[in-house]
């Protein structure tokens, strides 16, 4: 049987209705919602238009301006270049694969420790930083390579589409474009040596 999704609605002056304890609540405690796992979804309560995105959103940013930040103001740079880019998807898949994996490897750390006897939850958190500790390098090379794999992926198929393309239009006349003729250079090759086939 699927989990029922506890509704809260925003009304226009802003304020957050839990339909379930049947209370106004704040961010704070859509945040304790989200600590604690619990399915729910935010809801515009004049349109039903989804708002669960801009809501955790909020919650985001307000951890973000509370002192202890997890993203860099590089982090985020790099964040909004992705936008519009056609790394957009694939960025957002990778964060969301990884993050998943992070959480199942803390899960099972935790599980292990908890039936190890003696373990109290400060060994817990000394285990888990000295596991980040050793991975922090590891996945730092390993997101580099990646991107520098898909830069030179992304180089390869723009070369490709550019090549595809003049080969498309050669028999059309366009200006400032001059098709080449078989054993010349065309104008878009400028000074290149002819590619050998």
């Amino acid at each position: 049987m699927s989990e029922t999704v506890r509704l809260i609605k925003k009304y226009p002056n802003r304020r957050l209705y839990d339909t379930k304890t049947s209370t106004y609540i704040t961010l704070a405690d859509v945040k304790e919602l989200v600590l604690k796992q619990e399915t729910f979804k935010v809801v515009d309560a004049k349109s039903g238009a989804d708002l669960t995105r801009s809501i955790l959103l909020q919650i985001i940013l307000d951890e973000e301006a509370s002192g202890a930040p997890m993203f860099s103001s590089d982090v985020l740079t790099q964040f909004i270049r992705f936008y519009g880019s056609a790394m957009q998807g694939m960025v957002g898949s990778y964060l969301e694969s990884n993050i998943q994996l992070f959480n199942e490897v803390q899960k099972r750390m935790q599980e292990q420790s908890q039936s190890m006897p003696g373990t109290n939850p400060g060994g817990i958190q000394d285990m888990w930083k000295q596991f980040m500790t050793f991975q922090g390098p590891a996945m730092e090379n390993l997101v580099s390579t990646y991107m520098d794999q898909s830069r030179a992926m992304f180089s390869q198929m723009q070369e490709k589409l550019q090549h595809q393309t003049r080969s498309m239009f050669t028999g059309f006349p366009f200006p400032g474009f001059t098709p080449s003729q078989p054993g010349e250079k065309s104008q878009a090759d400028g000074d290149k040596p002819e590619e050998k086939k």
